[in-house]
């Protein structure tokens, strides 16, 4: 076996283990991956900087950037409160209202941006109602996983996918919004299941709830108007993306700009608002899937697959979806999903056109609903945890794993029944 080979696969492997047990920063130990295949001279600078996809950069840094303004016009905390008022404080009706918030508003921001403005609300929200506010918040994160899912921009991973597989803004919402939607409702009747004994409060707490005031969340109404304004042309270009002929990226670019210019935002708050760890960790990523293609590493490992599916799109959509769903809880999905993008490539060589993109979207499913399976499975998981340390609540692996596997297994059933109703019969 040549040596480059073997290096390049030892190296990743490394990298892959230091990225899942989180021992190192996950940008350090990508970027010093690609450097280091640079160093040994396994792939030019030139080809390296191609395996980087400017696209998918693009997108993820506008997006930060528009998340990052219409975050501050406390919209969010709004309709949070609100919500808990329309429900008269009940705390049953508050967590299903705010897991139906949290899905919906993560299907167009970042997960992690989701739960940093929802949890703390939540924990002052349970803290009034003298309740733990653990339920709000594991059913919180499990709900931003879930509602992620449902859009290009809704999970990084399905950025990714995107690019990689030529899909538009339109063709997630025809394809996975539906499964999405299903999955949510379910999970609404699981958690009322699961939490209502938990959350029984006496008429006077609840009545503490409708003290609050909603109107003082928002302190700039035309900020407000100008950021919801340009947020809601940006989804609009997304949907016009095929009849406008312009790149999802370009959109977005160019709606940040706007966004910058009409509300006057200062730009080292903004900038420094792009989740550059994030950015980073792409790019060194890119280069180190990309060396795997090069040396034909992914294509070796496609026909391995493919021989023991037996050219059998069934079993190969049902491994996918099963596949990436398990290891998704266990390992970050961003690596997982680019290194599976050129395998799937290569994969849907072996089956018929007409069978459409079943492996995209079971590869999408699995990889960002795998992530409510533990704790460690989604950013927006750890991230809910450490808000509830900071105020004084703890939890546990174990605690959040044994909810997350029901979670995780209905929503892969239903997944599979889907995808096979919906594709494969």
């Amino acid at each position: 076996m040549d040596i480059r080979i073997i290096m390049t696969i030892t190296l990743f492997v490394i990298v892959y283990v230091i990225i899942s047990m989180d021992l190192i920063n996950k940008a350090y130990i990508a970027l010093f991956g690609a450097s280091l295949l640079l160093v040994l001279k396994i792939l030019p600078l030139e080809t390296a900087f191609r395996k980087i996809d400017l696209n998918v950069i693009s997108l993820l840094i506008s997006m930060m950037i528009l998340v990052n303004i219409v975050k501050n016009t406390g919209v969010f905390q709004y309709v949070a409160i609100k919500s808990a008022k329309m429900v008269k404080g009940d705390p049953l009706k508050i967590l299903v209202l705010l897991m139906v918030i949290t899905a919906g508003f993560s299907a167009f921001l970042d997960n992690v941006t989701t739960i940093l403005i929802l949890s703390p609300l939540s924990i002052l929200i349970a803290t009034e109602l003298r309740i733990s506010p653990i339920p709000f918040l594991i059913t919180q994160a499990i709900a931003s996983n879930i509602g992620g899912t449902a859009t290009l921009i809704g999970d990084p991973p399905n950025i990714m996918i995107a690019y990689g597989a030529g899909l538009t803004f339109n063709d997630f919402l025809i394809n996975l919004t539906p499964l999405i939607l299903v999955i949510i409702v379910v999970a609404v009747f699981v958690t009322a299941v699961l939490f209502k004994k938990k959350l029984e409060v006496p008429p006077e707490l609840q009545s503490r709830i409708m003290e609050f005031d909603e109107s003082k969340s928002i302190p700039d109404r035309l900020f407000l108007f100008e950021s919801l304004a340009v947020l809601s042309l940006v989804i609009m270009g997304f949907l016009l993306h095929d009849f406008i002929k312009l790149d999802t990226a370009v959109i977005a670019i160019f709606g940040a700009t706007i966004l910058l210019i009409t509300t006057r935002s200062k730009p080292d708050e903004v900038f420094s608002g792009v989740e550059w760890t994030t950015i980073f960790f792409f790019a060194g990523l890119f280069i180190m899937v990309g060396a795997l293609e090069e040396l034909k590493i992914i294509e070796f490992l496609a026909k391995k697959i493919t021989a023991l599916s037996g050219d059998n799109l069934s079993i190969a959509t049902f491994t996918t979806i099963w596949g990436s769903g398990i290891l998704s809880g266990f390992i970050d999905n961003i690596p997982f999903v680019a290194t599976m993008i050129p395998l799937i490539k290569i994969l849907n060589l072996s089956f018929e056109p007409s069978t459409g993109n079943v492996l995209w979207w079971s590869l999408s499913a699995g990889a960002c609903l795998g992530g409510n399976l533990t704790l460690i499975g989604a950013s927006a998981n750890v991230v809910s945890a450490g808000i509830a340390s900071k105020s004084g609540f703890s939890v546990s692996f174990i605690e959040f794993t044994k909810y997350g596997i029901i979670y995780t297994l209905i929503s892969l059933v239903i997944t599979t029944l889907y995808i096979y109703l919906r594709y494969l019969m």
